[in-house]
């Protein structure tokens, strides 16, 4: 099988995008999280829409396992190969094809990078709001297939808030468009159902994204405190205030070590968190909202409180924040950016057994995260040459999301299940919402070719079958090519 495969992807790509040597199979064999690692059985660089139609049409016609990836910042390994199947790279599809500034909308193929939208927006007064940390190298397929947020999904919701339209190609072969330019759309929302299946539909190839005015001001603050739980009840309180900022992030002792060391960000001193307040908007708007802020951050106690003077500064705070995951590698050989979501006003509570845990595990933990709606991304701290390190940094990541659930969240808010936390999604939900999951996969995927093990266990999806028009034709609101 694997020769006729091999044989078979030849005929359609070059063979210097056609990747089969292990040394250049390597640098495919994991995403951002490496503790998971599989080498596939090749790596294909199409370098148009059609090369890659052509592409999953023939994995369709041999049964061949396919894992779409883009710049591998996956931290779910949700981009990890699978094996005996190959691994599909779009990151030379990566043009800007339009941008309607009137209309306000860009359409853009998965490849083109985050940032670089923002970048073709900018001459027109606009920009793409949700802004993942690693957004200066994630790329637009990746955050539709996993519904990436960001530190400003606080007031301008995740990826799905932003996507209109979507052209793709199933794992069935059949090329597909959902939405439009257009806000308005009737029936079903099945732009919203692609965004996030992590790869199991099939693949994106064209994406509508709205794009919003830039502020006309912001306002951000820097305040420290003594204790981490403390920080998150000043969230509780800015929230219960009615204030709505763009963004809240907190970081813990260890991620301010860890950002201060990598790009020489400036902290109040004796805190063992900080809370970043970012308000934006109309000026006057601002205004207002800045003198409610001010006074329900006094009362919340804070050692020191810095406001940014100017844009050099505003962006020196969000560039110790952005820094976090990486600068963590300076203190740990290895670590696990874990990924759930609890209720607002059990934030304190949460940071507090998150130390309780950290402590009975004998393991770091560092702290930073989307305070505003309570998106946890705690970053475990291990050595793996130590034996049994990895379990129990993992057994740890584990109560973490129990302790979300528990608390009436969820086991991730932007990172995707992946292969991570498969087996933590049945504690999330019931055996009727499971079916439910793999039998919409199946009306997409019948032979579960696309992304296999990932999300839903392998080998477990029933494989739905209709007959004349593809289910999601019938609606009318999505139509073949």
């Amino acid at each position: 099988m694997d020769g006729v495969a091999l044989a078979r992807l030849s005929a359609l790509i070059p063979g210097s995008r056609l990747l089969r040597e292990p040394a250049q199979l390597a640098a495919y064999e994991s995403d951002g999280l490496t503790a998971f690692r599989e080498r596939p059985l090749a790596v294909v660089i199409p370098e148009s829409q059609d090369e890659v139609v052509s592409l999953v049409r023939l994995c369709h016609e041999l049964r061949l396992p396919f894992v779409a990836r883009g710049s591998g910042t996956s931290l779910s390994g949700g981009s990890l190969p699978v094996p005996g199947g190959i691994v599909i790279t779009l990151n030379r599809l990566n043009r800007i094809l339009r941008v309607n500034a009137e209309e306000r909308w860009a359409l853009v193929e998965p490849g083109v990078v985050n940032t670089q939208v923002t970048a073709a927006a900018a001459p027109h007064g606009l920009h793409y709001a949700p802004d993942p940390s690693s957004q200066t190298i994630c790329t637009i397929g990746g955050n539709v297939a996993f519904n990436s947020g960001g530190a400003h999904c606080l007031r301008h919701g995740m990826t799905s808030n932003h996507v209109l339209g979507i052209k793709a190609v199933l794992a069935t072969g059949e090329v597909v468009t959902m939405g439009g330019p257009g806000r308005e759309v009737a029936g079903p929302d099945w732009c919203g159902l692609f965004t996030g299946n992590e790869g199991l539909f099939g693949i994106a190839l064209e994406v509508t994204l709205q794009l919003v005015p830039k502020a006309e001001r912001f306002h951000t603050v820097l305040a420290g405190y003594r204790t981490l739980e403390q920080a998150g009840e000043a969230v509780a309180a800015v929230i219960g205030a009615g204030l709505l900022p763009g963004a809240m992030e907190i970081m813990d002792a260890l991620a301010l070590e860890a950002a201060t060391a990598a790009v020489h960000a400036e902290y109040p001193p004796g805190c063992e968190a900080v809370l970043i307040v970012e308000l934006e908007g109309p000026r006057e708007v601002v205004e207002a909202d800045r003198r409610r802020l001010d006074a329900v951050l006094a009362s919340s106690q804070p050692v020191e409180a810095r406001v940014a003077r100017d844009a050099a500064e505003r962006m020196a705070i969000w560039k110790g924040r952005k820094s976090a995951f990486s600068a963590v590698g300076r203190l740990s050989p290895d670590f696990i950016v874990q990924d759930g979501v609890v209720p607002r006003q059990r934030l304190g509570e949460a940071l507090r057994r998150i130390q309780e845990m950290s402590r009975e595990a004998g393991l770091r933990v560092a702290n930073v995260f989307h305070a505003g709606d309570g998106n946890l991304h705690p970053l475990i701290l291990f050595n793996g040459r130590e034996d049994g390190a990895l379990q129990r940094a993992e057994a740890l990541a584990g109560r973490i999301l129990r302790m979300c659930v528990a608390m009436g969240g969820s086991i991730t808010g932007e990172h995707g299940v992946g292969v991570e936390k498969r087996e933590y999604l049945p504690e999330m939900f019931g055996p009727d919402e499971m079916d439910a999951m793999r039998r919409i996969r199946g009306a997409f995927d019948p032979l579960g070719i696309a992304n296999p093990g990932k999300m839903l266990a392998m080998g477990d999806a029933p494989s739905l079958r209709h007959a004349g028009l593809h289910p999601l034709e019938r609606s009318g609101l999505i139509s073949r090519e």
